[in-house]
């Protein structure tokens, strides 16, 4: 008997992660528990595995499965790890990160995406993700500090407010660059004596995240 359409399409998207050199088998679980099509817009379902990112309200993105893997394998959660995420989205990042560490902690700046995302992950059963409306830029002091950072929208400068929150040895994963020009995801490593560790890993095209918290949506 012929396998279900949604599984060969499951197989495939795995498949697709192993080809690009995704290979933590941690990582490639949680890829795999996460069911991406409840995380899109319902006109972009049958596009929900392809490795596209995907536009989502409020003028975003989800990013392509790639991507997320990718910068999640950088990051190196262990199960121990709270970990603070910038830039919420459809929460399906926020949702990866959850199968990988104890707690998570979610910066949305529009209320509409940060209120959709958190009901959407507590319908899923996501229990260890808490989001928020506010200002990436200035995280969550009240929650810090954060064993791994994630930044999912491109920024010029690090941002000092996060870079405070890490705790010592604490990794860091974000887009840098200019909005029109080349952006590099980079990883960080908080030593310590206070400095950055920098390592400049693949370029990429982010949205640009923005200050303050939206005064609409």
């Amino acid at each position: 008997m012929a396998e279900p359409a949604a599984d060969v399409e499951r197989m495939e998207f795995q498949l697709a992660l192993r080809r690009r050199g995704i290979s933590n088998q941690a990582v490639l679980r949680a890829m795999d528990e996460v069911p991406r099509e409840h995380f899109v817009a319902a006109d972009c379902a049958e596009s929900a595995y392809a490795d596209q990112a995907l536009p989502i309200a409020c003028g975003q993105t989800i990013s392509q499965p790639y991507v997320v893997a990718y910068m999640t394998e950088q990051l190196e959660v262990r199960p121990q790890h709270r970990v603070l995420e910038i830039g919420t989205g459809s929460g399906y990042q926020a949702a990866v990160l959850s199968r990988l560490a104890r707690e998570v902690v979610s910066v949305e700046r529009y209320r509409t995406l940060a209120d959709a995302a958190r009901d959407r992950l507590k319908t899923l059963g996501y229990a260890n993700v808490a989001v928020i409306a506010g200002d990436g830029f200035a995280g969550a002091p009240d929650r810090a500090p954060f064993d791994r950072i994630m930044v999912t929208a491109a920024t010029e400068e690090v941002p000092e407010a996060l870079v405070a929150q890490l705790a010592e040895g604490g990794k860091m994963v974000l887009p840098l660059g200019a909005r029109n020009g080349p952006q590099y995801i980079v990883k960080l490593t908080k030593l310590p004596n206070g400095e950055l560790e920098r390592e400049e890993l693949i370029a990429v095209r982010f949205v640009p995240l923005l200050r303050g918290q939206a005064k609409e949506l």
